[in-house]
């Protein structure tokens, strides 16, 4: 069985790896953008762990960064945030603890730090992980947010308060008419579809769609979508929580406008 190691990321070496699947940077602009948004959130404590095998390269992550600048609408001080996780684009890396493994390198890394605890955001949904490593590694769920989404953490110190979702669907009035998207170069997936789906917008619904680039983690925190770095809302409701194919899209505004 194909053996594979745990490494830290660095704005050094992130090009070499390349992150979520992607790794050409001349071809990518997907990287790009996470790269740059990496290096500069680097600096405030944002790591990123990868799991790289010899023969089959790139094979999961563990993305984590202090709560305040956590990339969720999640209030969070004092609690390190796990933002992303993922193992396996060969299914013979699954099952194996590479995931276990890279959460406890976290919770020691945020023990030396002297914070109150890890926290993170699950979805039964798509494109993010489920509760169920979290939970076996001794979290517990301490906050919900629709549709699915679950807010767990791991607390060392019992008496400190809970991190918790925060209450962004006012500003979902600010999107109360047309389409509306909104991304953050967080998340590398958040580049692909974004033009396509603008463009059958204008041309298939005689919309004059608005992106909205989140450049920050203060835009983030207030995104109306718990998944935070990416969402789409059609006339103040969210139509995606998550990046979605063009044709999905089309899907959703048939549904919606029959």
């Amino acid at each position: 069985m194909e053996e594979a190691e745990i490494i830290d990321l660095t704005p050094e070496n992130i090009a070499d790896f390349g992150v979520c699947g992607y790794k050409d940077v001349q071809k990518h602009v997907e990287l790009r953008r996470k790269i740059q948004w990496f290096k500069e959130y680097y600096e405030k404590g944002l790591r990123i762990k990868a799991l790289v095998s010899e023969k089959d390269g790139y094979q999961g992550m563990l993305e984590y960064m202090p709560g305040e600048y956590a990339h969720r609408p999640v209030d969070a001080e004092r609690y390190m945030f796990i933002q992303c996780i993922f193992v396996g684009f060969r299914k013979e890396y699954k099952g194996r603890g590479y995931a276990s493994a890279m959460i406890d390198a976290c919770i020691e890394d945020t023990k030396n730090a002297g914070m109150k605890g890890v926290a993170t955001v699950t979805r039964k949904g798509s494109f993010m992980a489920k509760r169920d490593v979290f939970i076996k590694r001794g979290f517990v769920p301490v906050d919900t947010k629709e549709p699915d989404f679950e807010l767990l953490a791991l607390k060392f110190d019992p008496g400190y308060p809970d991190p918790r979702f925060r209450d962004t669907e006012k500003t979902r009035d600010q999107y109360s008419e047309g389409l509306t998207i909104l991304r953050s170069p967080q998340c590398p997936y958040s580049e692909k579809n974004v033009t396509a789906i603008m463009e059958t917008a204008r041309k298939k619904y005689g919309l004059s769609p608005r992106l909205i680039e989140m450049d920050n983690a203060e835009s983030v925190q207030n995104s109306p979508c718990a998944f935070g770095t990416f969402c789409i809302v059609y006339d103040g409701k969210v139509i995606s929580h998550h990046p979605i194919s063009n044709g999905r899209f089309e899907n959703i505004m048939d549904t919606l406008r029959k």
